[in-house]
């Protein structure tokens, strides 16, 4: 490696600079200073990097590509170029080492450099790395950082306090008692031969032995929650908080492999904004009438508006969001099945629209439906599906999740339906693609599973998708589809505006921003039979694919975090004023640079927008 030096020729850092998407937008002065000031490191392809050197302060790769690797040589990691990362990351990821992967070359941005350019561009705060100082501090006091980027960089194998405590399936519940007293633990995994069979909490022990009156000397399996929810070592934390919030639980067992590595809990994750979602989901599912859950989701914007304060990406506060929602669906669901009875037929709930790709925010409708399965008779079952649906819908409305206006819900029989059913209507709308059709599929090719049998909607969403790769018939309607909605720009490239109602003056993100991104990804998806329901992974696929390159995946997956991030700011502005959150923002609320961002996020919408319309014209999916 070669060491770390001023480059005799600032010029090529000064290119480096003004091509990239964000350092580009520093005054030029800065630019040029920076360039003079910063060192460069390099390496050959092959080489050795200590990570410790590798991420002083805050590294960019300015070329090449990087490897970080574990104790073991193992890839952690691979950074491109353009990619930033901070030392916290290096600890975090548990890099012990580096290796160049191809010709590289990096330059560390130190404190007051850093201070400099969040200073120049408060904007990008969100962006950088948290704690990438070399005390371990934010650049600036009083600066927040994401709680949840943090949990999405975070492997689970860092929050794993101690060697798991596990106990034989033959154990007593009295020594199992005896052992988590001696432990000081909430909860043990019940293992044998390294295997999983299940695990007890301190809630078990006084809800199903003390309550219940059950002899202690009974097996540990007798209380035991078997084959449990479980996240492996290499998942990022976030997949466990997501999955504590989804499923109202608060002990997760971490596997390596096959092997049990440890436990962690709602609490290993801490207690900031981030995992108050877990903390509300539990609140939800203790709620016994539609009223509970009225108040629980009125702190749902609360919620938003701390993750809004903590600076959270939109990507994260769109899963957290989303999971509440979830929460919610599946509470009323049971509360229904308790009122109503079981079901007489497996079916599974689905969300659609935006609950489908974890991209809510405080200000949503309800877009989902019910796919039953194909034993599902009408005379029998029809008026118990049809009471439960309408159950659920009204409590969601009552709970602020407002009627859909077209009317794409459960509660519609026409969006209830056996799955036999659904393979018809896709099978139309795909074969014989007019606007209604193409409407429809946009709103019913984003599903997800919330609540039941999921194989239901897995086998469904497998037929389509191969209904749609290669269909070059229906992806051209698609497209003429999705250049219907287009970024408000003018003819001289400038951000136009609404020019009369009750919106004057101002943008609509969502339809005018969000949307045809969402579009743009969603052909990207139906091109490829991507299964990806989520935007940003949606665009992610559509590189790996060959769909788009990696630079304009990158541009758009940027603008879209952009745009969104700029939306649930402008939300969170209106929920401290006390106004009802929206989506249509008069763009003098912001600052001259985050105009620019604006125009610039729109240009690459747009830019790619005629990529995909000069392909639709010319047949070439």
């Amino acid at each position: 490696m070669n060491p770390s030096q001023p480059l005799p020729d600032p010029t090529r850092l000064t290119e480096a600079i003004a091509g990239h998407h964000w350092l580009a937008r520093l005054p030029a002065p800065l630019q040029a200073r920076l360039a003079h000031a910063l060192t460069v490191s390099t390496a050959r392809a092959g080489d050795q990097i200590d990570a410790a050197e590798f991420v002083r302060h805050l590294c960019w790769l300015v070329s090449g590509r990087v490897e970080l690797l574990d104790a073991h040589g193992e890839v952690l990691l691979t950074l491109n170029a353009g990619d930033w990362f901070s030392h916290a990351h290096a600890s975090t990821q548990g890099a012990a080492a580096a290796r160049a992967a191809q010709d590289s070359s990096w330059t560390d941005i130190g404190a007051a450099d850093l201070e400099e350019i969040r200073s120049e561009l408060p904007v990008l705060a969100h962006l950088f790395p948290p704690e990438t100082t070399p005390s371990g501090q934010t650049g600036r006091s009083g600066d927040t950082t994401d709680p949840a980027l943090n949990l999405m960089t975070t492997p689970v194998r860092t929050l794993i306090k101690r060697a798991p405590i596990t106990l034989p399936p033959q154990t007593s519940i009295r020594e199992a008692a005896e052992v988590m007293r001696e432990k000081r633990v909430s909860s043990v995994l019940i293992v044998e031969q390294d295997h999983l069979f299940g695990l007890i909490t301190d809630r078990d022990l006084r809800n199903r032995v003390i309550a219940a009156g059950l002899d202690t000397g009974r097996s540990i399996m007798d209380i035991a929650t078997l084959a449990p929810m479980s996240v492996d070592v290499q998942n990022p934390a976030f997949d466990a908080l997501m999955l504590m919030a989804r499923h109202n639980i608060h002990h997760v067992p971490v596997l390596d492999g096959q092997r049990v590595a440890g436990m962690i809990t709602a609490t290993d994750l801490t207690e900031q904004h981030s995992t108050s979602a877990v903390y509300l989901a539990g609140e939800i599912y203790k709620q016994t009438a539609v009223e509970g859950l009225q108040a629980s989701a009125a702190k749902i914007k609360r919620l938003q508006q701390s993750l809004a304060g903590a600076q959270a990406s939109a990507y994260s506060t769109g899963h957290i969001i989303t999971a509440i929602t979830d929460a919610i669906t599946c509470r009323l669901l049971q509360l229904a099945e308790s009122r109503l009875g079981p079901p007489p037929v497996d079916y599974v709930w689905v969300a659609a629209g935006s609950q489908a790709r974890n991209e809510q925010t405080a200000k949503s409708d309800q877009d989902n439906c019910i796919v039953l399965d194909d034993r599902y008779d009408e005379a029998a079952h029809g008026a118990y599906f049809r009471e439960l649906a309408q159950f659920v819908c009204d409590g969601l409305d009552a709970c602020g999740y407002v009627y859909c206006p077209g009317e794409m819900m459960a509660m519609t029989d026409t969006w209830r339906q056996p799955r036999r059913r659904w393979a018809e209507y896709f099978a139309r709308w795909t074969g014989q693609p007019d606007p209604k059709s193409l409407m429809l599929t946009c709103v019913f090719f984003d599903l997800r599973a919330v609540y039941g049998k999921s194989e239901l909607l897995e086998d469904l969403r497998a037929d389509v998708l191969q209904r749609t790769k290669g269909n070059s018939i229906f992806l051209a309607y698609m497209v003429g589809n999705a250049l219907t909605h287009t970024p408000p720009l003018g003819m001289f490239k400038g951000i136009s505006t609404i020019r009369s109602g009750e919106n004057k003056g101002k943008i609509d993100l969502k339809h005018t921003g969000i949307v045809p991104i969402v579009d743009l990804a969603r052909v990207y998806a139906l091109a490829g039979g991507d299964k990806a329901v989520n935007t940003h992974d949606r665009i992610s696929s559509a590189a790996e694919g060959g769909a788009i390159s990696e630079q304009s995946s990158r541009d758009l997956r940027d603008a879209l975090e952009f745009l969104a991030f700029t939306r649930i700011q402008h939300q969170a502005r209106q929920i401290r004023a006390g106004q009802p959150p929206d989506n249509f923002m008069n763009p003098d609320d912001v600052s001259n640079f985050e105009r620019t961002q604006l125009k610039d996020a729109f240009q690459v919408v747009q830019s790619l927008q005629n990529v995909l319309g000069q392909r639709f014209q010319s047949g070439r999916f």
